[in-house]
């Protein structure tokens, strides 16, 4: 077994190696002066299963294309099998045809994936169930949740409450809420012409410590305003729970000025040291894509992770 990393994902590769107790594979990656990508593995890795990890960061379409063109190299170099491990799935929110001659973005990247060479996908928290369902291979979508149960177990709120952004969360807020022993509650949100505005709080958050619990944070507008819409109901503090910390524009100077007591994300986007602030905690998910590449290398149940 051998893991590759990306040019985005270098640290985090360097994380799940380190946990492995394996070096990571080498590879020179670079472009040339007319802006082409290149790719060259250093090491020999016929009959190999092969990890190549790499996430979805701005450049998006850089990132991507460099992953395929790693797969279409270690595919040429005669891998035994190839996984692509994908913390943040590029264009997740593509996923459907909502308006009239709109692509389903998502579901090509899943194409293009096959057609390079993968042979398995490995991915964390999608927006959208339904993208496993874009792809011909086996695609194991893992969840955070454990992550972010240990830490807000460890920190022992006395009277917590986990509070789903929007109704379309809530059986992943339960399912959470299960793990942690708290009540759930939920935001309702109603069509006001063209605008989707947050109405009012489904559930008891008063005197609670409130978990807003969902799968990314983007520009952080959405996020403020619930967390100013719980406080208003009687919440005494707000916590935030978001896998990938997207922080797109202005999003960090927006969430270090909210009322939210702490925002807790994973680093399956990587968070350099100009969007962090004060009360941003950043947990490492490379546990969780460790033992999950251990589990299909030995060929046992990935689902035992989640038990």
């Amino acid at each position: 077994m051998k893991i590759f990393g990306g040019r985005a994902t270098q640290a985090l590769t360097q994380d799940i190696c380190s946990y492995l107790d394996i070096p990571p594979g080498q590879a020179d990656i670079f472009k040339f002066p007319n802006d082409n990508t290149f790719v060259q593995i250093k090491e020999n890795v016929r009959n190999v299963d092969v990890f190549v990890v790499q996430t979805s960061v701005p450049p998006v379409d850089e990132a991507l294309m460099e992953l395929l063109i790693m797969i279409d190299a270690l595919r040429r170099a005669s891998a035994k099998s190839i996984t692509a491990v994908l913390p943040y799935y590029p264009y997740v929110r593509s996923d459907k045809k909502d308006q009239p001659r709109v692509p389903i973005t998502a579901r090509l990247v899943a194409d293009l994936l096959v057609t390079a060479g993968v042979n398995r996908i490995v991915t964390v928290d999608l927006t959208a169930d339904q993208i496993q369902g874009f792809f011909t291979i086996p695609a194991d979508h893992l969840t955070a949740q454990p992550v972010f149960a240990r830490y807000f177990k460890e920190k022992g709120l006395e009277n917590p409450v986990v509070v789903a952004p929007d109704p379309g969360a809530v059986k992943r807020a339960q399912r959470f809420s299960e793990r942690i022993g708290a009540p759930i509650a939920f935001i309702d949100k109603r069509r006001m012409g063209t605008e989707v505005r947050a109405t009012t709080v489904i559930g008891d958050v008063g005197g609670k410590q409130a978990i807003l619990f969902d799968e990314e944070v983007d520009q952080g507008s959405s996020l403020v305003k619930a967390a100013e819409m719980l406080l208003d109901k009687g919440a005494s503090e707000v916590y935030g729970a978001c896998t990938h910390a997207v922080l797109s524009g202005a999003a960090p100077e927006r969430l270090s000025k909210a009322p939210i007591k702490e925002l807790v994300v994973t680093d399956t986007v990587p968070v350099p040291p100009a969007k962090r602030w004060d009360n941003l905690v950043v947990l490492s998910i490379a546990p969780l894509l460790a033992e999950c590449i251990r589990c299909i290398q030995g060929g046992q149940s990935v689902s035992a992770l989640f038990m």
